[in-house]
């Protein structure tokens, strides 16, 4: 009797269309064909046979990386999306502050938990040590 792997979770099967390829990756290998292919071709006279294919696979890669790049279950694209988020556009170091409610009564104002802490480990003076 044959044996068949069926995945757990049936939302992450992916249906193929051609060539066991889904429409993703069907379309961004004709960018690159219809990009890269036509490349190679002009430039086969002035750069030779090894410069025109080192053009093609530079002008291809990025179709490429796009049709078959996933990671966590995300597209290139988005992982991009988060990092340059995360590196560039979100802040870096965000420095914990507590803010004190009962400050307008008590008189003391707010007090950073840093300041609490340096209070409570002062080092003790001269006449402390000495006695």
């Amino acid at each position: 009797m044959p044996y068949v792997n069926v995945p757990n979770d049936l939302s992450k099967v992916k249906t193929k269309l051609a060539f066991n390829l889904t429409r993703r990756q069907l379309v961004c290998f004709g960018i690159a064909a219809a990009v890269g292919v036509p490349s190679y071709l002009l430039a086969r006279g002035t750069l030779g046979n090894t410069g025109a294919m080192f053009l093609l696979m530079g002008v291809a890669l990025p179709a490429f990386l796009l049709a078959m790049y996933e990671k966590d279950g995300l597209t290139l694209e988005k992982v991009v999306r988060n990092v340059i988020r995360a590196r560039f556009l979100r802040p870096g170091v965000r420095p914990y502050r507590t803010e004190n409610i009962y400050a307008p009564f008590t008189q003391r104002g707010s007090v950073r938990k840093e300041d609490a802490i340096a209070k409570g480990k002062k080092k003790p003076t001269a006449r402390a040590r000495k006695g």
